[in-house]
């Protein structure tokens, strides 16, 4: 994998960076999210074929985060950056909840997922202070 200090004003290393970002984005969306995570992470679709007595309580956030928690692992092995896999998870938690809902459609919720990706990759690229913040090092509490 690219060396991250390789992508700080390098803008061949970033669209690296980026087209790889892309890749985990697909394999979340799509290879990896199986018909059970499609529907069970949408509060309001019909859960019968999995659960004909019904949907066990809780089960749509569970399943939205659990997504949502996919979108940030690629993120965080592309990247290495835990502060960007969590901006992910929220980011992504969110634009598929809307998604969900009914308030955006599937083209605006995958580009925003992508816009998501090139902001990660901007920062990385602009080499921007605090991405480095690591929660287990004692010496940064």
């Amino acid at each position: 994998m690219l060396d991250l200090d390789q992508v700080a004003y390098n803008p061949w290393g970033a669209t690296v960076v980026f087209f790889a970002l892309l890749i985990t984005h697909a394999l979340g969306d799509f290879a990896w999210q199986g018909s059970f995570l499609f529907q069970a992470k949408n509060r309001n679709a019909d859960q019968s074929l999995f659960f004909p007595k019904g949907a066990p309580r809780g089960l749509w956030w569970n399943a939205l985060f659990a997504h949502a928690l996919i979108h940030a692992g690629g993120v965080w092995l592309v990247t290495g950056y835990v502060v960007l896999a969590f901006a992910e998870l929220v980011l992504h938690s969110v634009i598929a909840y809307a998604k969900c809902e009914g308030w955006i459609s599937f083209a605006l919720d995958q580009t925003l997922h992508r816009i998501c990706k090139l902001i990660y990759v901007a920062l990385l690229y602009a080499n921007c202070a605090g991405l480095d913040w690591n929660p287990l090092d004692s010496d940064q509490l």
